[in-house]
């Protein structure tokens, strides 16, 4: 590959894994990140929300050579444990078939080993502090802010905007292209999160069952809690800002510890420091980016959440932005470094499909908080399994989303959308899933698929 220059805005997650691979390829990379470097800092508290590592990611990590190591510091968590309000626990498999699971990784480790790789290559430069302020589409440079103050123009052969839902980049191709007739919206939901913490039992344990994604359904708010290596829980409320369970009626020590009391009596027992960490710890929006185009010219692309930010309801924010690398790097297997022919068909491949997981995200909000007490619910999933264990030609919309990386997006949206539908339908006339016809419940499902490549 030729060494022509590539310089990628944002060191996150989705920018420094694209850095790597296009410096695998031969290409001269710098990497500009306007924090400080987070290896040598300590980050601020109560942003995290774990990651939750899938098939999608994984084939991204594979890509750089990554896969194992960051398995190995990851979680595997197979399926939801439902906590009711009395305490009682039920664990609804994320799958029917062996071996299907997510992954519950830090963002913080998974960033920093990104970072440890990415060094360890002579063609990435790494420049931390360095802000991106603008871009200059039609000179094709980028200006960033130093750390003394100064600001310096950098040319490139191309420009990826791999700097978060704020993109610097992104807003400069609202301000500086009106031939672009460039569009963007933002969405935000009703309701914001706030991080908490379960601590480590005695030895390092696990004070809640290790090998699951926790859940605490509440109709109009949840809590949700993964698991982190050294035996504590990343715990995040998601409420609603206003209105009696929100956040704004949670001002006094009391209000907290009465809500959590009331609605989550099995966590707050776990949870020493709840109240210390709720006023410390920052309360969150929850937001969709979408927008067109993600390209200008040929020469600047936009990536990951700096093009599709999600709500992380379906764990796969990141997991979309890794995949926006690998989509990438196979149009770099077909065209080489012609970025006026990539560009455009990188955004022609990506959009749909990151269209249609941000409206899953949102859609699976709705699911987490209000669905999986649901009883007809509970036997539609119950159903699910079994077809995924007896039927090899079954996936759920869950499956083709989170497990089948060779599916896109948008599939999984438009046939597990219907698919759900049957089953609920079958479900709620069901008082004993035991008693059904799988074999005919199949055959609806495969005509459904017919139809639709008919």
């Amino acid at each position: 590959m030729s060494g022509k220059s590539i310089v990628i805005i944002g060191a996150g997650l989705s920018g420094t894994l694209l850095a790597i691979r296009l410096a695998q390829r031969g290409f001269k990379v710098q990497l500009h990140e306007k924090r400080a470097d987070m290896r040598h800092v300590q980050m601020s508290a109560g942003r995290s929300i774990n990651m939750a590592l899938s098939d999608r990611g994984i084939k991204a990590l594979k890509l750089i050579g990554m896969d194992e190591f960051m398995l190995n510091a990851s979680i595997p968590m197979t399926g939801r444990m439902i906590h009711s309000p009395d305490g009682q626990t039920s664990l609804q498999p994320y799958s029917g078939r062996p071996g299907e699971y997510i992954n519950s990784i830090s963002r913080g480790g998974l960033n920093i080993g990104l970072l440890d790789k990415a060094e360890s290559y002579e063609n990435i430069s790494l420049y931390f502090n360095s802000d991106c302020i603008d871009a200059d589409t039609e000179r094709g440079i980028c200006r960033f802010r130093n750390t003394d103050g100064t600001i310096s123009e950098v040319k490139a052969d191309l420009f990826v905007g791999a700097d978060g839902a704020g993109s610097a980049l992104r807003n400069a191709f609202y301000k500086h292209s009106a031939s672009l007739r460039f569009s963007f919206s933002q969405q935000f939901l009703t309701a914001g999160y706030k991080e908490l913490h379960i601590p480590p039992g005695n030895e390092g344990g696990f004070l809640l069952e290790k090998n699951a994604l926790h859940i605490w359904p509440r109709g109009r708010f949840m809590m949700i809690g993964l698991p982190n290596l050294d035996g504590s829980f990343t715990m995040t409320l998601f409420t609603d800002f206003d209105g009696e369970n929100g956040f704004e009626s949670l001002q006094a020590e009391d209000d907290v510890e009465k809500y959590f009391n009331k609605y989550f009596p099995d966590a707050s027992a776990l949870m020493p420091d709840l109240k210390k960490d709720f006023f410390m710890n920052p309360t969150g929006s929850l937001g969709t980016v979408k927008c067109w185009p993600w390209q200008y010219g040929g020469k600047f692309a936009l990536l990951g959440d700096a093009a599709h930010a999600v709500v992380p309801f379906y764990g796969q924010g990141m997991n979309c932005s890794f995949e926006d690398c690998v989509v990438l790097d196979q149009l770099i297997d077909q065209y080489g470094d012609d970025w006026p022919s990539i560009l455009p068909k990188y955004q022609d491949a990506r959009k749909q499909n990151t269209d249609a997981i941000a409206d899953l995200a949102v859609e699976n909000f709705v699911e987490m908080r209000d669905l999986v007490a649901d009883p007809v619910y509970i036997k539609k999933r119950q159903l699910e399994t079994r077809l995924e264990f007896n039927y090899p030609d079954y996936f759920s919309k869950y499956s083709m989303v989170t497990f089948r990386a060779d599916l896109p997006y948008s599939f999984a949206k438009e046939m597990g959308n219907k698919q759900n539908q049957l089953l609920m339908d079958i479900c709620s006339t069901t008082s004993d899933i035991s008693t059904l016809d799988t074999d005919a419940v199949m055959d609806q499902i495969r005509k459904l698929r017919e139809d639709r490549q008919e």
